[in-house]
């Protein structure tokens, strides 16, 4: 997904903390970041392998907060 595509899916944080976070990701090895040589830049984000390993863990967390949601 691109920045853009992803940060319209956050409430309540900064595009500059947003921007951080995903260097964070990336450089934990989380997140792939693949940059197009174009112009307009396009900069495009994936789960790394690693990443994919914590789809588990990530929607069993979602499922949680989503359960306890207005209690």
């Amino acid at each position: 997904m691109r920045f853009g595509e992803l940060e319209k899916t956050l409430i309540g944080i900064s595009p500059r903390t947003f921007s951080m976070r995903l260097a964070s990701l990336e450089k934990f090895g989380i997140i792939d970041r693949k940059v197009y040589p174009e112009v307009p830049p396009r900069v495009e984000y994936k789960l790394s392998a690693l990443g994919k390993t914590l789809e588990p863990v990530l929607k069993t967390m979602n499922n949680w907060g989503i359960s306890f949601r207005g209690k």
